[in-house]
This record gives structure tokens, C-alpha cells and sequence, in this order.
């Protein structure tokens, strides 16, 4: 077999006539290997050769192990997913929506497809077919898995590009948010009159009238509430969340999201209303385990995310009639955000009452109530230099 320079690969006759050549890759676990290129032509093989070499001078050498795609996504969850919940990067309850997402929607359907064979029109397809079954949040969720995934695929050599890179067409993002997330006036009163009379009727007449995230409504104590005879308030100081372990009390979102929320008539009046009815419950009931809980479930301890999502709010909906319109538990404080900025509220104020961490995030996701703003500011102009 005819040598070349060295890393470049040797080139041979094969008994039968063709040709092959040989070269070193190194796998992802840093092992030599070495690899064959069969041709029916010394050109042919020169040619598959020297974009082999290539590919591999750039980083683009891949482990031929036939690593599939759910093999892949097994270790991507405990090896890159699991140590920034250990390290406190991201929230256990990302970690259960990924685990979640690949194991019942993304492993049936791509597992078993080697991850270096994946293709573009291959998860285009799971994209079409979920959205048959899936809201537009719900594929959009599948969709950043998938693609932060094989971003790390990549960026481990494994294979040379991200198929699912790029939004997916249709995205939630990309339809108008305002139909889509916020109540109307009408559908809030509906909503609330399906609550009046329920065990959490006060979670959301607070839900519209603070914008509390709903981690935040579940990790309130009595303590963070004051309803003094003049308008009331009450502190976020803590949320809700899902952990290894179970349920569990942690910090707010992020700094912005530790704040004072001031309380209007209505919201006072739900929560002094509530907590009558929590104190005769509390002697009524024997198992009641008194943790402070403003909203807790019926016997004093914390309150399931998904039981008062899938159980209760989603019930709401249907007896309020609009069940069909995708509006989620998050929809609430969106459509309080909505009403501050329809009231004319300053940014600032709309960001701070909502914890935002920034003003751009504010900005961003309201900036369909600010589109004829420019407009009419220019023609105040008339007047104004006259």
C-alpha cells in the first residue's frame, strides 16, 4: 500500500482490483482508530480520502460505534443535563421536561435511527406529525430539546452539523401573542365566575390582579401578605418547585422576581375571604399539617403544580367555555401584564410589578400594545411646536 505524508492516509491495490485507502481518526473517547475507504478507482478513493483528512483536520470526525439517536439522548441527560441541575444552572423541573420530552416523543420516533444518519427531513416529519396530536408550545418544547441536544452532539464531534437547528415553521413564537396568551376582559370575568364558590377560588381572582408566576402563588406564607385596613401588599420571597426529592421551596426565578406586589380592593377582599375559610378548615380537618401556606392542597401541604394545572385549571376553562384556546396557567399574569400596558403604565412599573430581570424582556413581550404608540406621540407634535 502506497505511503503518504504522515496523517495523511496510504492509498492500495485490493486483491479484486478495486482500491482502498486507511487513515487514523481519534473516537470521543480519544482512542486511535483506524478507517477504511473503498473505491473502484485510485481517483475515486484519492478523492473520498482527502475529504476524510479534511473533515477530520476541522474537528469533523466522528465515532462509527453505530451510536444511535436514544443512546445519545440517555447520555445526554445524565452526563450534561443532570450535573447543571447538581450545580444549580437550571431548575430539576427542566431536567423532567427534557426527560420527558425524549422519552415519549422523541425516542419512539428517532431512536433507533443512527445519530450520524439523522436527517433534516427526518425531524421535519416528527415536527408535522406532533403537531397533529400537540399544542405549538408543546412541539416548540420538543423542538429546543431536540436542538440543544445535537448542539452538544456537535459540539463533542459526534456529527457535523445541528439537522434541528433554526426555528421550527410555525412556531408559537412566531404567531401574535396577543390572542393567543392574554384573556379579554370578558374571558377573565368568565373564568373567575367558573372559580366563585371553588377551594382556590382567591389563587386566581390573585393570579390576574398580581401576575404572580404560579411557583409563586404556591410558595406563598401568610407571613409575606399584609392585608392592613389600607391597601395591602404582599412580598415574593420564595417559589414553588419540583426537585429530586419532590416538592420543594426555592429562590424566586431570578433577583428582579424578589419583590412587593401592592394588593387592590379585590385582591384583599379574595384573600381575607380565603384565609376565613382556610382557618375553619384547618380545625376541621385532622391530618391538616400547617405549613403557613397561603394556597396549599386540602390537607396543609404543598400544592401539586400539575395537579392544580391538569385537575383544576383546566376544568375552569372548559366551564368557562373557552377550553380550546390554548390559553395556560402563565396566560393569568400575561394577561395582567396586557392590562397595565392597555392603563397606559410606565415599562418600568409593569417591569418591576412582574419581576422581569430586564426591561428588553418587558419590551419584547409587549410590544404589540406599543405598536401605535410612535404615531401618535409624532402627531402631538402639531400642537406642541405650533
Amino acid at each position: 500500500m502506497g505511503k503518504r505524508g504522515n496523517g495523511e492516509g496510504s492509498i492500495g491495490r485490493r486483491k479484486n482490483g478495486g482500491w482502498m485507502a486507511q487513515y487514523i481518526v481519534h473516537t470521543a473517547e480519544g482512542n486511535r482508530k483506524r478507517k477504511t475507504i473503498y473505491g473502484k478507482t485510485r481517483a475515486e478513493v484519492a478523492n473520498k480520502l482527502a475529504k476524510a483528512v479534511s473533515d477530520r483536520e476541522r474537528g469533523l470526525v466522528f465515532d462509527d460505534r453505530g451510536l444511535t439517536v436514544a443512546e445519545y439522548l440517555d447520555g445526554w441527560l445524565s452526563d450534561c443535563v443532570e450535573p447543571l441541575v447538581n450545580h444549580g444552572k437550571i431548575e430539576y423541573g427542566t431536567y423532567i421536561r427534557y426527560a420527558g420530552i425524549v422519552r415519549n416523543h422523541i425516542k419512539p420516533a428517532l431512536g433507533h435511527k443512527k445519530l450520524k444518519s439523522l436527517s433534516r427531513v427526518e425531524v421535519r416529519k416528527l415536527y408535522n406529525e406532533k403537531s397533529k396530536r400537540l399544542s405549538p408550545r408543546s412541539v416548540d418544547y420538543l423542538h429546543v430539546t431536540l436542538q440543544k441536544a445535537l448542539n452538544q452532539a456537535v459540539r463533542d464531534d459526534l456529527i457535523p452539523r445541528n439537522v434541528a437547528a433554526g426555528e421550527r415553521p410555525g412556531s408559537s413564537s412566531q404567531r401574535n401573542t396577543k390572542e393567543a396568551e392574554a384573556l379579554s376582559q370578558e374571558q377573565v370575568r368568565a373564568l373567575l365566575e367558573a372559580a366563585s364558590g371553588t377551594h382556590n377560588e382567591a389563587l386566581y381572582i390573585l393570579a390576574v390582579h398580581t401576575g404572580l408566576r404560579q411557583g409563586e402563588l404556591l410558595g406563598l406564607k401568610w407571613t409575606d401578605v399584609d392585608l392592613g385596613r389600607g391597601s395591602g401588599e404582599l412580598s415574593v420571597r420564595r417559589s414553588l418547585k419540583v426537585t429530586a426529592k419532590g416538592l420543594g421551596f426555592g429562590p424566586p426565578k431570578n433577583k428582579a422576581s424578589r419583590r412587593s406586589v401592592p394588593l387592590n380592593k379585590t385582591a384583599m377582599a379574595a384573600l381575607k375571604a380565603h384565609r376565613r375559610r382556610q382557618n375553619e378548615e384547618r380545625l376541621r380537618i385532622p391530618e391538616w399539617t400547617d405549613n403557613a401556606l397561603v394556597f396549599p392542597n386540602r390537607v396543609g401541604r404543598p400544592l401539586d403544580h400539575n395537579n392544580l394545572y391538569h385537575r383544576e385549571y383546566k376544568a375552569l376553562l372548559k366551564k368557562a367555555s373557552f377550553a380550546e384556546q390554548g390559553f395556560t396557567f402563565h396566560s393569568l399574569r400575561h394577561t395582567f401584564g396586557t392590562a397595565l400596558f392597555k392603563r397606559g403604565e410606565h415599562p418600568k412599573i409593569v417591569q418591576s410589578l412582574l419581576g422581569h430581570a430586564s426591561i428588553v424582556q418587558t419590551m419584547d413581550t409587549y410590544s404589540h400594545l406599543l405598536e401605535d404608540i410612535g404615531g401618535d406621540a409624532v402627531s402631538g407634535l402639531d400642537e406642541g411646536f405650533a
